[in-house]
């Protein structure tokens, strides 16, 4: 059985304490979804804003004085954001997993349909570890680590690729939903501007905002 999921390369900041997260392993993948706890949800929406807490220049606005909104800046104003991670894809049966290449991101999950369309060979990463997908007629292979030529693989049709592609786009769709949620009760002052942010981050629309969740307030604790 072949699986993909969206995932979320996690790096936790030191003494990070704006809103509860989940203990992560450093440099461990966390797989998007609507299953994920409230502490995994804050942990992905801590690492997304993390990715993109880099100081403003001359076109932003600038970084807010509280420390909720210091770091929540970056993400609620770059208009394009970043977001260590990508597409995971796993075959249980040999065991190979072909993970997210350092040259990928989560915003950039898309770049598979246009795989797929064109057939032109799809790169994620460089030297020492380049993951490859590439398409020989109906036939996907993805290469683990081109830079070796006896490197892991895996092989699956178009067909296959599609449906799986449907299924991580789901996922993506109800991290969102969830992620929306979770932000009304840990970001209620800033909670439509988390759910915009995080549908720009994964291209797709963004869910409706809970009711009640306007003005300027402080997270809630568990």
């Amino acid at each position: 059985m072949i699986v993909m999921q969206p995932v979320l390369e996690m790096y936790a900041p030191a003494g990070f304490d704006l809103w509860p997260v989940a203990e992560v392993e450093p440099f461990g993948f966390l797989p998007l979804s609507g299953e994920l706890s409230p502490a995994e949800v804050g942990a992905a929406v801590m690492r997304i804003a993390d990715c993109n807490d880099i100081d403003p220049d001359g076109d932003r606005p600038p970084r807010p004085t509280d420390a909720l909104g210091s770091f929540l800046h970056g993400l609620l104003t770059f208009d394009t954001l970043f977001a260590a991670g990508g597409l995971r894809v796993t075959d249980h049966s040999t065991g190979v997993t072909f993970q997210p290449g350092c040259c990928d991101g989560l915003e950039d999950w898309r770049d598979w349909h246009r795989f797929i369309d064109d057939g032109s060979p799809l790169g994620f990463g460089h030297a020492p570890v380049s993951p490859v997908a590439e398409r020989f007629g109906d036939t996907v292979r993805l290469t683990v680590n081109a830079e070796r030529s006896d490197s892991p693989v895996i092989e699956l049709s178009v067909a296959e690729l599609r449906g799986l592609l449907t299924d991580a786009e789901r996922d993506l769709a109800d991290f969102q939903v969830l992620a929306a949620g979770w932000a009304s009760r840990y970001l209620p002052g800033h909670c439509a501007a988390v759910t915009a942010a995080l549908a720009r981050v994964v291209r797709l629309p963004a869910p409706a905002v809970p009711v009640g969740t306007s003005g300027d307030a402080t997270p809630d604790t568990p």
